[in-house]
């Protein structure tokens, strides 16, 4: 019977735009199921229009259980919803970009994919980590990389790096450190050239 009163209330009352926690995800429907707060009561399937774009252009970005987003009532109805968008909070809080070390700036647009699921245990103010892809854009330039993988793109370069080698193509031209350039038959580093009947030694230069 006690629990019968929290639902009472919130049929009762005037619908209004609310918080809630996603409790569920149907990601073939694009659709969540939400623990209004306070109450923390579970609403049903509903749409999730959070990151969302239809037509010729398509946005998919479904929300992830433990997800903090904004709801509202269709029509003022409180018994049928919508999530209309997603927020920060003090346990769920903006990633740090591996380009720059900080978080995005007004001005800046960073995407991230691979940074897991809300998890129940995190502790408040722990930052989201990223594992994924990540892409970064800045007044300065474009970054953008998975795993040991990066490109840069910059007004007077453009950057490619993978693990300990690094490639950089400006206006002075193509230059490589830490790395050889192979063919499917000769290596750059390695190759030698006939001499008459010899062979002369390995390139130094």
């Amino acid at each position: 019977m006690e629990n019968n009163f929290p639902v009472a209330a919130m049929i009762n009352r005037v619908a209004h735009t609310m918080h809630g926690i996603v409790s569920a995800v149907d990601p073939t429907n694009h659709a969540v199921k939400v623990l209004l707060q306070p109450e923390n009561i579970e609403t049903g399937w509903i749409a999730d229009a959070a990151m969302t774009q239809v037509g010729d252009l398509r946005i998919s970005c479904p929300c992830a259980p433990g997800t903090h987003v904004v709801l509202q009532p269709i029509e003022g109805d409180g018994e049928h919803w919508v999530v209309t968008g997603v927020v920060y909070d003090a346990v769920m809080t903006p990633m740090i970009s591996p380009a720059t070390g900080e978080v995005a700036r007004p001005g800046e647009f960073l995407l991230a994919a691979g940074c897991g699921d809300v998890p129940q245990n995190r502790q408040v103010g722990e930052t989201a980590g990223n594992t994924g892809t990540w892409w970064h854009v800045t007044p300065q330039g474009l970054f953008c990389g998975i795993g040991d993988t990066r490109l840069t793109l910059q007004g007077d370069s453009i950057v490619w790096q993978v693990g300990g080698v690094q490639a950089v193509f400006s206006e002075r031209g193509l230059e490589m450190t830490g790395g050889d350039i192979v063919t499917d038959q000769h290596s750059l580093n390695q190759h030698r050239h006939p001499f008459g009947q010899e062979m002369t030694g390995l390139p130094v230069g």
